[in-house]
């Protein structure tokens, strides 16, 4: 007999061995939307996590006419451990479980960067309106009573994973977009590592602000994709050894908006368009495309501005040498004075990277802080 809460997935045992050797789901597939034929080669994956033997073997006769890859977890422990080794689809999660309930495995599993957009069908035979609210509430995306039919299982599955195909296909536009921002950096020598240190400084200083973790996301966003608009910008202008001329000064500020027109489609993208455009207006109103002022230019652009600066003034370029931290932060101070960048930001920004130097002089290279950032905005 089942246990309290557990009871049979389906009225008839159906009798299925569990495979054990499975392909592996290909790390890269074509995005799929709506409407769109699937991709032969691509099989989604499901995980089904209860402790129950004959619950798992039911669920599997019921998804054996589906083309989907299988993949079983006793407890939660161990769901969590195929969560970190394997690409998962979906994840069917029974109620009750051992070590934990499934509410609680429910809301580990969506408050975690890394699997919170994986959609949850959560099982039960336990009846009361009040356990699915419950369910729902701990971040369950479906509930479904058992006894099961059929039928009904199959079709919300295939709902639920039509609606991850659209979430990933956004994931993967965004992977583009932050490859074809790298391009344009990585076709300058001048500039490599660009966007990995002006991500690393542009959170040093939110931090020092006190800005919440969104912002600092859309920062290290920013810094990879403040200048994607230049991959519209022709060779003879972007990397000419000499003077612009004043036409060609005119195209070149217009990666901006290029780049917020680019990035515009991406909803996730949204906190970062602001960046996008802004970052070249100035304190006093003279910069570009808006001719904007004070703080009527956006908080988050000030700040990747002042890091832009920092950067391109302690990188060697083709027309200067590159800058000690003591000369680079007395240039921008002197703009500053100017009325060209923000007389707050600057001086703490000197202060928060040369902390920040001594602070990587002790731990090693840019690389280790940048790793840890990563695994401070994924949680």
């Amino acid at each position: 007999m089942d246990s309290i809460g557990k009871g049979p997935l389906v009225s008839a045992q159906i009798n299925l061995e569990a495979s054990v050797a499975l392909p592996l789901r290909p790390e890269l597939r074509l995005p799929q939307f709506e409407g769109a034929p699937p991709d032969p080669a691509y099989v989604p994956t499901i995980l089904i996590v209860d402790d129950i033997d004959l619950n798992r073997r039911l669920l599997r006769g019921i998804l054996k006419v589906m083309p989907y890859r299988i993949l079983e977890a006793k407890r939660p422990s161990v769901a969590f451990s195929v969560l970190d080794m394997e690409k998962v689809d979906l994840i069917v999660v029974d109620m009750v479980l051992p070590e934990m309930s499934g509410m609680e495995f429910c809301h580990l599993v969506k408050t975690d960067r890394r699997t919170q957009l994986i959609p949850i069908l959560m099982l039960t035979s336990i009846q009361g309106i009040e356990n699915e609210v419950a369910g729902l509430e701990s971040g369950a995306d479906d509930f479904l009573l058992k006894p099961l039919r059929p039928a009904l299982v199959r079709t919300r599955l295939s709902t639920m994973l039509r609606h991850k195909a659209l979430v990933d296909s956004l994931e993967e536009a965004e992977t583009i977009l932050f490859a074809l921002a790298q391009s344009v950096e990585h076709r300058d020598r001048y500039t490599g590592m660009h966007c990995e240190r002006l991500a690393s400084y542009s959170i040093a200083l939110a931090h020092a602000l006190g800005l919440p973790k969104q912002e600092q996301l859309a920062l290290f966003r920013g810094g990879y994709l403040h200048d994607i608009g230049k991959i519209s910008i022709p060779d003879s202008i972007l990397f000419k050894r000499g003077l612009l001329t004043e036409e060609e000064w005119e195209v070149m500020r217009q990666h901006t908006t290029r780049g917020e027109d680019i990035c515009r489609p991406m909803k996730t993208l949204a906190p970062v368009l602001p960046i996008i455009r802004s970052h070249h207006e100035r304190w006093d109103g003279t910069g570009y495309p808006d001719g904007l002022a004070g703080e009527d230019i956006p908080l988050l652009a000030r700040v990747l501005q002042v890091a832009d600066i920092y950067d391109a003034l302690t990188t060697a370029r083709p027309y200067k040498p590159a800058f000690s931290h003591d000369r680079a932060v007395a240039i921008m101070l002197e703009e500053s004075r100017r009325g060209w960048r923000d007389p707050e930001l600057v001086p703490l920004f000197a202060e928060v990277v040369a902390r920040q130097h001594e602070a990587q002089a002790e731990e090693g290279v840019v690389q280790q802080s940048l790793e840890a950032m990563r695994r401070e905005l994924a949680q």
